[in-house]
């Protein structure tokens, strides 16, 4: 099915293959068990009334379908534009001989960034190591070319390690601040006016290697154009390690926050996120 998708990428353009997506989420979303975390999202979260609510619902679930088709129509050898108005944050960092970290987040589309621009450390990025040989093997092809290397989530915990020997190496790790992986700490922070918990490794590692922390939030803006926002978090000083970790996920968090409520619509967030 997936290289069949590739394949019609390969001969049609994006907007017939989303327009065939359009038709069939409202079926789809009849059974999503995540539609009642997202109509609660933008009634509780965002104050949308009941039929406001049910239409971002359906906007949620489409941008979603678009970011997914987007990966393989990259696959397929399609390009896309990466407008990033704060490039001096990343090449700043890059010129330094030390290793930093790259935070990204389940909001817009982040993997797109890996297909299309070379960076000139190389980015030791933390995969998802469930996904299909064919999805697994196109990663590896495109990131090969813009020096990604994938470092897939491991039950050992050993994906840790080797994000630590990348920082070590004057490399930059990169990411998910808003999914735990592997281990069960959190740390607690004010999102969208109540306490939710945050994976506490990002910002542990951070604090651990005293390591810069850039966000990178890749939001898409039109059929081929992506728009990069990127930001540096501050770096407390005169503060205990632990309190530095709280300090920098209570930062991420209200990035993140303030990045989900300009694009509502692209925060892939299909469960209730506060529990």
């Amino acid at each position: 099915m997936q290289r069949t998708l590739i394949r019609l990428f390969r001969i049609l353009p994006l907007g017939v293959l989303y327009g065939c997506m359009a038709l069939v989420i409202p079926f789809y979303m009849l059974f999503a068990k995540g539609f009642r975390a997202s109509y609660s999202f933008f009634r509780k979260r965002m104050g949308y009334g009941p039929v406001k609510s049910f239409f971002h619902v359906y906007k949620n679930e489409f941008e979603f379908g678009k970011v997914v088709l987007d990966r393989f129509a990259a696959f397929a050898g399609k390009k896309f534009d990466m407008d990033v108005p704060r490039m001096d944050l990343f090449e700043e960092l890059c010129a330094g001989e030390g290793g930093f970290i790259q935070l990204s987040s389940h909001v817009g589309n982040y993997e797109m960034v890996g297909y299309s621009l070379v960076s000139p450390k190389p980015v030791n990025a933390l995969v998802y190591a469930g996904e299909t040989a064919t999805i697994m093997q196109n990663r590896a092809l495109l990131f090969g070319a813009t020096n990604v290397r994938m470092v897939p989530v491991s039950v050992d915990l050993s994906h840790i390690f080797s994000l630590n020997n990348a920082l070590a190496d004057g490399e930059i790790a990169s990411l998910p601040g808003d999914r735990v992986f592997g281990s069960k700490k959190t740390v607690q922070c004010r999102f969208f006016g109540e306490s939710a918990p945050f994976p506490a490794g990002p910002f542990t590692l951070a604090a651990q290697r005293g390591a810069p922390v850039l966000l990178v939030f890749v939001m898409k803006e039109g059929r081929r154009r992506y728009k990069v926002l990127l930001e540096r978090l501050p770096e407390p000083a005169g503060v205990t390690r632990q309190e530095r970790v709280q300090f920098l996920a209570d930062a991420y968090a209200s990035a993140l926050e303030a990045v989900v409520r300009c694009y509502p619509d692209q925060w892939y967030n299909f469960y209730d996120f506060w529990k």
